[in-house]
C-alpha cells in the first residue's frame, strides 16, 4: 500500500471538510452543479460514480465466478446475509429509531425522508472500498474479487425491487423509472465497461495499473462534491447528525458481526470470512447517494442520510478491519 493509500482516512475526512466550506463560503457552486442533471439523475455524481466503480469493475475476471464450487460456503454467507437479512435489519433499525424513538425531535415529515435514506443504503452492499478493508486484513483478493462480482449480478437485478417494496411498506412513493435508471447507470453501464475491456484492451495488466488510482481519486472527489451540497445541513443540524448516525453504527456491527460470526461457526478461513464480513458491513454508498438525489433532492433528508453513511462508515469500517485481524487466530 502507498503512503497516499495508507493515510486515506486523513483524505477522507479532509474532503469532508473542504467540501463542508466550500458548500459553505460559495453556495453558487453546489447550486450551479445541482442543474446539471438528465431526467433528475445528476451528470457529475454519474461520472464520479463511473470514476470509481469502472476500474474495479475492468478488474473482474467473470470466469472465476465457476471457481466457487472449490468454497460455495463463503459466497453462500455473503449473499444470504446481503439479500435476505441486511435490507430488513436495517429497514427495522432505521423505522425504530427514526419513526418511534426519535420521533420528538425530528417529526413525521423529516422521519419518512431519513428511512428512506436508511433503505437506500441498506439494500445495496459495498463494491469499491471493500477492496482496500479486504487489503488491510489481509484477505483472499481473488476471492474478494469473485464475492463482489456476484453481488453486483445480484444487484443489478434485486436492488430496485428491494428499494420499491421497503420504501411502498413506509408509505413513501418514488418513481419507479429512475431507480431502475440509476441502476443501470451506476451498475451495468460500468459493469458493461469493464468487461468490454477485458475483452478489447491489449495490455491489460498496463491499463490497469494506470487507472489504479481512479477509484481514489473518484472517491475524494465525490465526497467534496456530496458535501458541498449537504454542508448547510451539517452545520446547521449536528444533533440530527449524530441521531441519524446512532441506527447506521448499530446495523454495521450487527451485520458484520453476523457475517464474521457465521463464517467462524462454519469454520471458514479467516482471509475469506473477514472480506465477506466488511462487503455487508459497508454500503455502496456512491449508489445511494446518486439515487437519494435523484429521486428526494439535492437538500433532503434521505441525501444527508446517505452522506452521514459516508461520514460514519470510514471509521467503523476501519475498526472492524481491527477486530478482524485481532481474532484471526479463531479461525483456521
Amino acid at each position: 500500500m502507498s503512503r497516499f493509500e495508507r493515510y486515506l482516512p486523513l483524505w477522507v475526512i479532509a474532503c469532508m471538510i473542504a467540501g463542508t466550506i466550500l458548500g459553505s463560503l460559495l453556495p453558487g457552486i453546489p447550486a450551479y452543479l445541482s442543474k446539471l442533471a438528465i431526467a433528475g439523475i445528476s451528470i457529475p455524481v454519474t461520472l464520479l460514480i463511473w470514476a470509481m466503480i469502472y476500474p474495479m469493475m475492468a478488474q473482474i475476471d467473470f470466469s472465476r465466478i465457476l471457481a466457487i464450487r472449490k468454497n460455495p460456503k463463503g459466497i453462500a454467507i455473503t449473499t444470504t446475509v446481503n439479500w435476505l437479512i441486511k435490507p430488513f435489519t436495517m429497514f427495522g433499525i432505521a423505522y425504530l429509531f427514526f419513526k418511534i424513538v426519535f420521533s420528538p425531535f425530528i417529526g413525521p415529515s423529516l422521519a419518512n425522508e431519513y428511512l428512506a435514506g436508511a433503505i437506500l443504503l441498506g439494500a445495496a452492499p459495498c463494491t469499491a472500498m471493500v477492496f482496500v478493508w479486504s487489503y488491510l486484513a489481509k484477505g483472499d483478493s481473488a476471492y474478494t474479487l469473485v464475492q463482489v462480482a456476484i453481488n453486483d449480478l445480484i444487484l443489478m437485478v434485486l436492488y430496485a425491487p428491494l428499494v420499491m417494496l421497503l420504501l411502498g411498506i413506509s408509505n413513501i412513493v418514488i418513481p419507479y423509472g429512475i431507480v431502475v435508471a440509476s441502476v443501470v447507470l451506476f451498475v451495468v453501464v460500468p459493469l458493461v465497461m469493464g468487461w468490454l475491456s477485458r475483452i478489447y484492451v491489449r495490455d491489460l495488466d498496463t491499463f490497469l495499473k494506470r487507472i489504479s488510482n481512479v477509484p481514489i481519486v473518484g472517491l475524494l472527489t465525490t465526497l467534496v462534491l456530496i458535501f458541498m451540497f449537504q454542508g448547510h445541513n451539517i452545520i446547521e443540524n449536528p444533533f440530527h447528525i449524530l441521531l441519524i448516525a446512532i441506527p447506521l453504527t448499530i446495523q454495521t456491527y450487527l451485520i458484520f458481526g453476523l457475517t464474521f460470526g457465521w463464517a467462524w461457526l462454519w469454520k471458514l478461513k479467516h482471509e475469506v470470512a473477514a472480506p465477506a464480513g466488511f462487503i455487508g458491513a459497508s454500503n455502496f454508498f456512491e449508489l445511494a447517494v446518486a439515487l437519494a438525489i435523484a429521486l428526494f433532492g439535492l437538500h433532503s433528508g434521505a441525501t444527508l442520510v446517505t452522506v452521514v453513511g459516508v461520514l460514519v462508515e470510514v471509521p467503523l469500517m476501519l475498526h472492524l478491519v481491527s477486530i478482524a485481524n485481532k481474532s484471526r487466530r479463531m479461525f483456521a
